[in-house]
């Protein structure tokens, strides 16, 4: 049965009104409420699990009450429950929307990977430098390991859900790291490869034109926009799902940082053609990934609102 654990800190003029609220959400079990028993910040404290398919509107209800600026909401995940009632509840309450994403989760996550340390550059200037000794050794292992070890992909779901908002300053964030970040693992990989060519050690099969890791990099076509988009929609979906095994998928799925690879190996090497497919190709893949994303973000909250919709008709039904 999936559901999460809410402690919750509540100023004491507002505990009446919470406990109200919990108390009518069928999908709350095991309501706790103790009395003045937490400081910093002082309140009462209240715990309670909840189903997942009903966490997002409770969450929005607590919020709405202003526990989130006077006191405070923490969420646990369960990982295992064993509740006959939580199952029937389940069953009768939500049906479909038993699944429902907690948006209040998936937006924490996106939040938390949306800031940019200066990690978040080191890791795409290593990233960048192993894709481009996979380019030059041409060994497609360690342009996946490339792509796996980039934390570009936290940057590009930090733009969609600022588009999502209409946030200005988020978006503007995200972009901006994913410049300065692509341009320090071009830099890194050219300066990489004019070491590498000025001391002969590109494979010869490299120096004569064999080079068909970079030819997969910097030739964009159609299917480069097919994965991309098919990236996007699991990427955004894996992340409202929480299933972390499908997102590596798409690390290794979309081509980024083994284009800005490319660039900086093309321009080392005076490969133009290669540099200026790789650039097209770095800059198809961030703007698909971007814009289905966001498109993903929209559908899966309008389907799932419309689900909510529903549920509270039939609701208003059986108590009429």
């Amino acid at each position: 049965m999936d559901m999460i654990h809410v402690r919750a800190v509540c100023p004491p003029d507002l505990t009446e009104r919470t406990m109200a609220l919990l108390s009518a959400e069928r999908c709350v079990l095991n309501l706790l409420l103790q009395p003045g028993s937490v400081r910093n910040p002082d309140g009462d404290a209240i715990e309670c699990d909840v189903l997942t398919g009903a966490a997002s509107e409770v969450l929005r209800g607590l919020r709405d009450l202003g526990l989130e600026r006077r006191g405070s909401i923490i969420l646990d995940p369960v990982d295992t429950a064993f509740s006959e009632r939580a199952a029937r509840t389940g069953a009768e309450e939500l049906g479909a929307r038993l699944h429902a994403p907690v948006w209040e989760q998936v937006e924490a996550w996106i939040r938390a990977e949306g800031r940019y340390p200066p990690s978040f550059y080191l890791f795409l200037v290593i990233a960048g430098v192993i894709a481009a000794v996979g380019i030059i050794t041409n060994s497609q292992i360690l342009i996946v390991a490339a792509m796996v070890v980039g934390p570009e992909y936290g940057a590009i779901t930090s733009v969609a859900l600022g588009i999502d908002h209409r946030s200005g300053e988020r978006i503007q964030r995200g972009l901006t790291a994913l410049l300065v970040g692509f341009l320090m693992a071009v830099v890194a990989t050219f300066l990489f490869g004019l070491l590498v060519r000025v001391f002969g050690l590109q494979s010869k099969a490299f120096e004569l034109g064999l080079r068909p890791v970079s030819h997969l990099i910097d030739t964009p076509n159609f299917f480069s926009a097919v994965v991309a988009v098919l990236a996007g929609i699991v990427g955004i979906v894996s992340l409202t799902e929480a299933k972390k095994a499908a997102l590596i998928g798409v690390f290794i799925s979309v081509t980024t940082i083994p284009a800005a690879a490319d660039i900086g190996v093309s321009a080392a090497f005076g490969s133009w053609d290669e540099a200026w497919g790789s650039l097209l190709q770095l800059l198809l893949n961030i703007v698909v990934l971007i814009a289905v994303g966001t498109g993903t973000l929209k559908c899966q909250r309008a389907i799932w609102r419309r689900v909510s919709v529903r549920r509270r008709e039939r609701a208003v039904h059986r108590s009429a």
